[in-house]
This record gives C-alpha cells, sequence and structure tokens, in this order.
C-alpha cells in the first residue's frame, strides 16, 4: 500500500497525472491475464488481445 501511496505523491509532485489512467489499465490487463492462466477462460481472453 505503501508504493500506491509514493506513486500517487510522485504523479501529483510531477504533474503527470496523466499517466494514472495508463497505469490502472495496464494493472487490470496484467491482473487478468494472471487470473485467467490456468483457467478454462484463458483462450477467449487471448483471442481479444
Amino acid at each position: 500500500m505503501d508504493l500506491i501511496k509514493e506513486l500517487w505523491t510522485f504523479l501529483k509532485a510531477k504533474k503527470k497525472l496523466w499517466l494514472a489512467p495508463i497505469i490502472l489499465v495496464m494493472l487490470i490487463l496484467g491482473g487478468l491475464l494472471i487470473l485467467a492462466q490456468g483457467s478454462v477462460v484463458a483462450p477467449f481472453i487471448y483471442t481479444l488481445f
């Protein structure tokens, strides 16, 4: 949790808040791929990309 707070503080201090949605989408897609690694849904998710 400390890493997220530090990253948010860095983005605010450097005026790089436009990076926040990009980081969020990357985390969501990464989590989706990790969760679907060994599941039955994996072939359907991989066809999206």
